[in-house]
């Protein structure tokens, strides 16, 4: 498998240069990827036990809007 493609863009003489990443690159690459996964992972988790929760409050009558007068 190759690895991604890296374009470098110089502005000043408006060369492009597509090259192959590194092995260090690629290597920051997965780890940011990897990263990227878990904290997307996590929100989307986040998000679902937010939704669980209110769904619990709704079946009881209350909304968020109500726990917060309460103090909760």
């Amino acid at each position: 498998m190759s690895k991604p493609t890296i374009r470098i863009h110089n502005v000043t003489t408006n060369e492009i240069v597509d090259r192959e990443m590194t092995d260090a690159e690629y290597k920051v690459y997965q780890d940011r990827k990897a990263q990227y996964l878990i904290e997307q992972a996590e929100a989307e988790a986040k998000a679902t036990a937010k939704a669980a929760a209110e769904g619990k409050l709704a079946a009881l009558g209350l909304t968020t809007n109500d726990l917060r007068a309460l103090g909760l």
